[in-house]
């Protein structure tokens, strides 16, 4: 090989290695607020100013359908910024936990086109040239106040009856919309807030004022359960990390407890200010998604 075809072939594999790019996307929970294909609008979350890991991308669902009918806005934007040379970090908010995990668990072995990384007006991005790959490029995924295990909120008529979303998160039905444990063999970290005080009486153990530690903190089961601080004496802990659970319950797999609110410091809600059990997920993508 000549030394100029040396240099090109040197200097294209310099371009595609410059062109390697990490995201860190977020993905809402029930009510929405962002626009659909807008991956710049955080409405839902607070300031667009403020950090939140390495280049953030808002990833907009309605909050209100069935998850679904809205699942194709957060594969379009999986497609565009976790595929070829680039990777994500993912963050979820209460039923954001949900369709993040019903993403990966129907989706995250099928085929996927390697993009271009510039979405269009609709939030999807053209195909590269590069062909195609299995699945998406995820490094972990952080969840605030998941969803994923429902709420009794929405068993008990709570919430909007008329909203799809609330069929969904009935504690049975979430349970067994997927393979919870399929996560593609990426890790779930738990951040669980027991800042609740409103709905005691319905939710069981401890809560956050909208999902119980039995959703929040990854348990497995076909339904919800008690769980509590260490310092309840009348009701079994949640555990940190990956251990079962007292009394024996496991989490599901490639599910760890983060953080739990010992405290009962940390509420649901973001508050338009990236508050809540938020704040502690938006600090964990500030200092390790880069």
């Amino acid at each position: 090989m000549g030394m100029w075809a040396f240099a090109a072939l040197a200097a294209m594999a310099l371009a595609g290695t410059a062109l390697a790019t990490n995201y860190s996307l977020w993905v809402n929970g029930r009510g929405g607020g962002g626009v659909a294909g807008n991956y710049a609008d955080f409405t839902y979350w607070g300031p667009s100013s403020t950090a939140a890991g390495v280049n953030k991308k808002a990833v907009n669902w309605d909050g209100y359908n069935h998850i679904s009918d809205q699942n194709y806005l957060v594969r379009n934007a999986l497609d565009c910024y976790c595929t070829g040379s680039n990777w994500c970090y993912i963050a979820a908010h209460s039923a954001g936990d949900l369709m993040i995990g019903y993403t990966l668990a129907m989706y995250g072995g099928s085929s996927r086109t390697i993009t271009n990384a510039t979405p269009n007006s609709s939030g999807v991005c053209s195909a590269s040239g590069a062909g195609t790959q299995t699945g998406w490029n995820i490094k972990w995924v952080d969840i605030a106040a998941g969803a994923a295990g429902g709420s009794e909120l929405a068993d008990l008529g709570d919430w909007a009856l008329s909203e799809p979303l609330v069929s969904d998160l009935k504690t049975t039905t979430a349970r067994a919309m997927y393979d919870h444990s399929n996560t593609r063999a990426k890790w779930f970290y738990m951040y669980a807030g027991a800042s609740g005080t409103l709905y005691s009486a319905v939710l069981p153990g401890q809560d956050d004022e909208a999902v119980a530690y039995h959703s929040s903190g990854g348990v497995s089961g076909s339904s919800g359960a008690a769980f509590c601080n260490p310092s309840d004496w009348f009701c079994n802990d949640l555990t940190l990390g990956t251990a079962a659970n007292e009394g024996g319950r496991a989490k599901w797999g490639y599910h760890s407890v983060k953080f739990r609110d010992d405290n009962e410091a940390y509420n649901h809600y973001t508050n338009g200010n990236w508050a809540g059990v938020v704040s502690l997920v938006r600090s964990d993508m500030v200092n390790n998604a880069r």
